[in-house]
């Protein structure tokens, strides 16, 4: 299976090269300077200069791109936009690192994560970039799209247990009352979901054991 990772040099990127490596895809990364994963194969360019070219000879491109800063929060939806129309109207499969923010806390789907009283204000900023990205993403119907969300606190130290739990749109905690994933564990969610292909078109979400 032939699976591309753009943006591969971020701490998420990198752990899904090593999840795709280790269990034995066609792993190629695609990052703006050198390679720092673990894929045997690299192009070295900026994702705003990928092309249909770069990327239809790929079952899967999974898309880890995170931008933090207040001036570049607006490239959460320019970049998705420029991945889906790129692999508009092809089987290309494209799966995103979403965000926790944006689930939804309420049967009715009124209220998000983001929305309420305990959640930080220092990450509201990203949550709303990241929502507005989902949202253009889910008017997509020519893309075989799949939106991923991680846990709440999503630990990129924290270990690999091997198991994870999937979820839907809305909040969920674990039988602990937790949410919380590491991104190694989130790694496995992935790239299980790149190779069985189940959720085409659907916002999905991952918590740990």
């Amino acid at each position: 299976m032939k699976t591309a990772v753009i943006c591969a040099n971020g701490k998420a990127g990198r752990a899904i090269v090593k999840e795709a490596v280790d269990r034995g895809l066609n792993v190629t990364a695609f990052v703006r300077g050198e390679n720092q994963s673990a894929a045997p194969k690299a192009v070295s360019k900026d994702l705003f200069d990928l092309t249909k070219e770069d990327l239809t000879d790929f079952n899967a491109v999974i898309d880890a791109f995170g931008a933090w800063t207040p001036d570049m929060l607006s490239m959460h939806s320019a970049s998705l936009k420029h991945l889906c129309d790129i692999l508009s109207r092809t089987e290309v499969r494209l799966l995103v690192v979403g965000g926790a923010g944006s689930l939804y806390l309420n049967k009715e789907h009124t209220l998000c994560l983001s929305d309420s009283s305990d959640f930080p204000e220092m990450f509201r900023p990203l949550a709303l970039a990241q929502g507005k990205a989902l949202k253009e993403l889910r008017a997509r119907d020519d893309v075989k799209w799949t939106f991923i969300s991680p846990a709440a606190d999503f630990r990129a130290d924290g270990e690999r247990t091997g198991e994870y739990l999937l979820a839907g749109e809305e909040f969920t905690l674990n039988d602990k009352g937790e949410s919380v994933i590491s991104y190694a564990d989130y790694a496995i969610a992935m790239i299980d979901e790149a190779v069985s292909g189940g959720h085409i078109r659907q916002w999905i979400s991952v918590i740990g054991k």
